[in-house]
């Protein structure tokens, strides 16, 4: 076995094309941005393309049930591969660098490796997963949440989007529903690759960021139904306004986080109001609240004081309330030895480094349930995601693909205690 060495370098030049030819699939016209909604047209052509990309090189690529795809090197040892990955589908207003660095840098990992002929003492492997982003069909991380075994095939192939599509018709329909079985074989380890998304790394001037935890998601629908009347003619008296409503939990989910301070953050993102006219009162008001906080006992607390709100708040207009859990995930602390090897590995490289939280969720933090697992950031220039603005330099994305690169060679000849 060919020892890794610090010389061994991705081709960054390579790595940017491939996300700008990615990006240029649901492209969104006069921006740098893409929109790939799972398991839609867009999705179908970036899933074509990103797996012509894993057949080119030889790789063993696998399609399952709920339409992850991983690709793996071929290697006579048979065991578990080191594996990394994240998502390509997008928010409606998505950049080009959250998940694809995750994929495509991984894919770079590969060819590196390939093209070096470096014998491995097991073999790597890199994949995308299904509908990470949830905005589509919820829970988000849902493909990697199958993959794990914390939702089981046939139900998550039952959900809805907004529109009434259904998640397996459409993996049928995209020709991505594969064979493959779940819950998937656990991997040697796992490392995810991710742009920040946030602003701490470049407000303090570090190149990497080892991520030691994601906090915990919480996001509530909230359905509340009242009566729809004439604007002008009916008084103010006699309203049972739902839109009312959804504006004092809007503005009290802003105030919760301020009386809770320390790491709780909310936000009411979706708001949907029926029949959504100028001049009438409406029926029903549906919005998401989404409440994280690093510590599971705080989340809870938060939960319950804005279970209360909303119960005064509509007992008071006079409107039906119900309350549906969207996705609910606890926070995930990784495995404390690969945190140290991502840091070790960026110090040979010379990089900053910080070690923080994850404020979003990513497909990492179900991998973690079955295997040694952590996470690397690299700067989001502006703090900007889930918008078409999104940016990282290029030196950024080569610096977090050659810590990837060598923290992902050091896990080969890695043990860990099950």
């Amino acid at each position: 076995m060919t020892s890794p060495d610090l010389a061994l370098s991705i081709d960054s030049d390579r790595l940017v094309q491939r996300l700008d030819d990615l990006a240029r699939v649901g492209a969104i016209e006069g921006t740098t941005g893409c929109a790939r909604l799972a398991l839609t047209d867009e999705d179908c052509a970036g899933r074509d393309l990103v797996t012509t990309w894993m057949h080119d090189l030889g790789l063993e690529v696998v399609i399952d049930g709920i339409g992850n795809v991983v690709a793996t090197m071929p290697h006579p040892s048979g065991r578990s591969p080191v594996m990394t990955g994240s998502h390509i589908d997008t928010v409606a207003t998505g950049g080009r660098y959250d998940g694809n660095l995750g994929v495509l840098a991984g894919l770079e990992v590969i060819e590196t490796v390939l093209t070096a002929g470096i014998e491995l003492h097991r073999p790597l492997a890199v994949g995308f997963f299904t509908d990470e982003e949830g905005s589509r069909f919820q829970p988000d991380m849902l493909g990697s949440l199958v993959y794990v075994g914390g939702l089981a095939l046939e139900d998550a192939l039952l959900i809805e989007d907004a529109a009434g599509a259904v998640v397996g018709d459409e993996l049928d329909r995209i020709g991505y529903r594969g064979a493959a079985p779940l819950p998937a074989a656990a991997p040697h380890a796992f490392v995810e690759l991710h742009i920040e998304q946030g602003p701490v790394l470049e407000d303090e001037d570090v190149t990497i960021g080892v991520v030691e935890s994601v906090q915990g998601i919480s996001w509530t629908e909230v359905t509340l139904t009242g009566r729809s009347c004439h604007a002008g003619t009916t008084p103010m008296r006699l309203r049972r306004d739902p839109g009312v409503v959804a504006a004092q939990i809007a503005a009290y989910v802003r105030e919760l986080t301020g009386e809770i301070g320390g790491a709780q953050v909310g936000t009411v993102g979706s708001l949907t109001l029926t029949p959504n006219l100028v001049n009438v009162v409406p029926s029903a008001a549906t919005l998401i609240v989404d409440l994280r906080n690093t510590d599971e006992a705080t989340l809870q607390e938060a939960e319950r004081r804005f279970r209360e709100f909303v119960a005064q708040a509509a007992a008071r207009e006079g409107v039906d309330v119900e309350l549906r859990s969207v996705a609910r995930f606890e926070p995930v602390a990784f495995d404390g030895g690969v945190i140290d090897l991502v840091e070790q590995c960026a110090g040979e490289l010379q990089h900053t480094t910080r070690r923080l939280p994850s404020g979003a969720g990513h497909d990492a933090q179900m991998l973690a349930r079955v295997c040694p697992t952590a996470m690397i950031f690299t700067k989001s220039v502006g703090g900007i995601s889930h918008n078409v603005d999104e940016y990282t330099a290029p030196e950024d994305l080569a610096a977090g693909a050659n810590v990837l690169l060598q923290t992902m060679l050091r896990l080969t000849t890695t043990e860990f205690d099950r």
